[in-house]
């Protein structure tokens, strides 16, 4: 039997945290979406079992106390936690972010859209992708 999508998103905007659920509940209704507000409440939500293990996190970059990439590193580094896919979700489309979370295991780069449809697209995307993980 398969258990429900738990979907992690970790974001200092609350906008874009609404935005992303509401797009990945049109997609499946089923999902159970998290938040938290920078990396350091997303590592220490995750370490402390406050929510169910997640299915896939969506990370933004650019966030007080712990950023992404730290968040994304120590993430990594943790043997419990590190099988979880990451989604960087950010503004920048800078190509050495990318690079670099790429190299610190990020599954995919996702830059914020203001097209609600492209959004869906790739979220569409991204949701097959870790179903058949």
């Amino acid at each position: 039997m398969q258990s429900r999508t738990v979907i992690y998103i970790i974001d200092d905007d609350p906008d874009d945290q609404e935005l992303l659920i509401e797009a990945l509940r049109e997609i499946d209704p089923s999902i159970d979406c998290f938040t938290a507000e920078n990396g350091q409440e997303g590592l220490i939500n995750l370490k402390t079992n406050a929510i169910p293990f997640p299915s896939l996190i969506f990370l933004d970059l650019n966030m007080p106390r712990v950023n992404g990439q730290k968040f994304l590193s120590e993430l990594k580094n943790d043997l419990y936690l590190k099988t979880i896919p990451v989604v960087i979700y950010t503004t920048s489309s800078n190509s050495r972010d990318m690079e670099k979370m790429n190299e610190l295991g990020a599954m995919d780069y996702l830059v914020k859209q203001f097209d609600y449809s492209i959004l869906k697209e790739k979220l569409k995307t991204i949701l097959s992708m870790v179903s058949t993980v």
